[in-house]
């Protein structure tokens, strides 16, 4: 179960994949023992070289018949082993990554790191804010200046406002939020130079790589992840392209999936890795980079807002942050325990920008691009485990996102870092392994000894103070009376009240919200933002959004909830439309080809009926400057 293998090297694989893919196929042939060749330029299950792979006897579960019946076509699924196997090439999973790698380069040993991404480019699935501190990256990089890391723009002006529906006032700044030192980035960019930098050093970096499935051995430690089969149609028939997927086994797996990852939400609930009672809060962002006019342009200026366009129930802010070359990114989050089911996020971020103090920057510029991410919220009072036999949890998809701050780059990559400071201890000082499964106890440790820890904690009872009666008033007294003088120094830890789907309440008690028509200059309708991302899903393929039952959202999420589905999503994949076989009554309709991956449905969707999974490696938005 716990193999060792002879690699190809990295100067042969990169040697060879230059050739071309047949040309590789036929060389790879004539090499000795397992190979391990990192294609970067095209997804790993394209690749066939025939080279001794291992071949899978495991036993699988399938969320249904069709995908069992698909396995027993495809066969047991070829094998490659590395020592780390990376889920998500994001800042944690490539920190993470890179960090092995120097580790090893210094001590002249070898360590074999691979990191699969579901997007298709690696950054072509990252969107933040984002302005980041550094203190991570100059760890890791301490020339990154000198290498060229696409962090151009320092923040150089702070401010704090509140709005109302026709004016902004400011506001005294937080002192967390402070961003002296740091700098307004497209975290996409950063993210494609991070990846750049672990394929120098050696690391296996494989984009348009969806990992669909987590390897259990018969102890019940992870081994590894299995890709998704490509060339499958909407009934779990393997088309002429079909390719199937493979098994990537690791001594240690580490999932950087980002925020609600796919993977790790089972990993979870299967392992027990969070306390019964404890779950995590989630919120969205929407986000928009615009070109503006250079007269408005204030290159880095950081501005937050409060208030308008959420009511008093509904915790959030927008931001609006001075890039580099008259760009600016601005955006809306909003929390996802919101009550009102009428309340479209999305909406909410058009009426956002409809507002006179944000209307006055944009107008006469024009939109770059679009998107969406959820975001973790919940904080230190939501952290599961962060390790299990076989594997660990590192960044977003822990949630170690410093929400008063509206940061958590900087603490992904550190957790990254930290996960790979103690899989090198274990694998290659200790020599770990081999013959039993390695629990990575050091890195937990290492973490409650670390600035991420003493960040979240200072700050843990911020988020939950907005949940009181009091609404947003009595989370701004607290957060106010804690970040000015308490800083965390009290006995005790809010705890957050529901899961985000057990918020939403019967739409019987709201009345609907009417939003005012986009005027397709500075508000857009939902599909011209869609169109914005570049995301594309290959067709006939099976649809990635999973009902556990088909009849739920008629029978429940419409009558009770007013179908939030088709308000909540902020890319227009939900509708309920008149069944024309059934007249007078509606049918839900989910339009997957628009999905830009936010996994709010998964989040939100009061009757948890939804299911997010991978589609086909490399489908998915496409972000630019994001």
């Amino acid at each position: 179960m716990y193999r060792t293998r002879t690699a190809v090297s990295r100067a042969q694989a990169l040697a060879l994949s230059r050739r071309g893919s047949l040309q590789l196929k036929q060389s790879v042939a004539a090499l000795a023992g397992p190979a391990r060749v990192s294609f970067t330029s095209m997804p790993l299950n394209t690749l066939r070289p025939s080279a001794r792979y291992f071949s899978s006897t495991s036993v699988f579960k399938y969320a249904s018949a069709d995908e069992a019946a698909l396995a027993e076509i495809r066969g047991p699924r070829e094998v490659m082993e590395y020592d780390v196997v990376i889920v998500g090439g994001g800042p944690a999973g490539l920190s993470a990554a890179i960090r092995l790698k120097q580790l090893a380069a210094k001590e002249d040993k070898e360590i074999n790191v691979i990191v699969v991404e579901k997007g298709g480019e690696i950054g072509a699935h990252t969107l933040s804010g984002a302005c980041i501190e550094t203190g991570p990256l100059e760890e890791l990089f301490p020339d990154w200046k000198e290498q060229g890391a696409p962090l151009n723009q320092p923040a150089l002006e702070d401010q704090m406002k509140y709005l109302t529906a026709n004016h902004a006032f400011p506001m005294p700044h937080p002192p967390q939020m402070n961003n002296t030192g740091n700098y307004i980035v497209s975290l996409s960019n950063v993210v494609k130079w991070l990846g750049e930098k672990a394929e120098e050093l050696g690391v296996d970096v494989f984009p348009a790589t969806a990992a669909s499935e987590i390897l259990y051995n018969d102890d019940g430690s992870v081994r590894g992840i299995a890709t998704n089969d490509a060339g499958v149609d909407k009934n779990f028939k393997p088309k002429d392209s079909f390719t199937p997927g493979m098994e990537l086994q690791g001594k240690l797996t580490l999932f950087a999936e980002g925020c609600h990852g796919s993977l790790t939400k089972g990993l979870i609930r299967k392992l027990n890795l969070r306390e019964e009672g404890k779950f995590q809060t989630y919120g969205l962002g929407i986000k928009e980079v615009w070109e503006v006019e250079p007269e408005k342009h204030t290159p880095g200026k950081v501005v937050h807002t409060m208030g308008y366009p959420l009511d008093y129930e509904t915790y959030g802010g927008g931001f609006i942050y001075h890039m580099e070359d008259n760009k600016v990114a601005l955006g809306l989050v909003v929390g996802l325990d919101y009550k009102n089911p009428y309340l479209s996020p999305y909406r909410e971020f058009q009426r956002f920008k409809a507002h006179p103090f944000v209307t006055n920057l944009l107008k006469g510029g024009r939109v770059l691009s679009y998107g969406a991410r959820a975001l973790v919220e919940g904080g230190l009072q939501s952290l599961p485990k962060l390790f299990f036999p076989g594997g660990a949890l590192i960044g977003d998809t822990a949630g170690f996102l410093n929400v008063p701050k509206i940061k958590g780059t900087h603490n992904a990559m550190h957790s990254g870092i930290l996960a790979a400071d103690s899989a090198y201890k274990a694998i290659v000082t200790e020599g770990q392994g081999e013959d039993a499964p390695i629990v990575l106890s050091e890195y937990e440790e290492a973490f409650k000894n670390s600035q991420i820890y003493k960040e979240l904690h200072q700050v843990r009872n911020i988020r939950p103070s907005f949940h009181t009666s009091l609404g947003i008033w009595g989370g701004m007294i607290w957060s106010g009376l804690d970040t000015m003088l308490l800083k965390g120094r009290v006995p005790f830890t809010f705890q957050h009240k529901d899961p985000d789907y057990a918020m939403t309440k019967p739409a019987a008690m709201y009345k609907p919200i009417e939003y005012p028509k986009p005027d397709g200059e500075i508000t857009f309708d939902i599909l011209t933002s869609v169109s914005r991302t570049g995301t594309n899903h290959a067709e006939n393929q099976p649809v990635h959004l999973r009902l556990a039952d088909a009849s739920v959202e008629i029978k429940k999420n419409l009558p009770v909830y007013a179908g939030p589905e088709q308000k909540f999503c902020p890319a227009g994949v939900y509708e309920y439309v008149d069944d024309e076989a059934n007249p007078g009554h509606k049918r839900f309709q989910i339009n997957s080809q628009n999905c830009i991956h936010c996994k709010t449905c998964d989040i939100k969707d009061p009757s948890q009926n939804i299911n997010w999974t991978v589609p086909e490696g490399g489908d998915g938005p496409q972000y630019v400057d994001t």
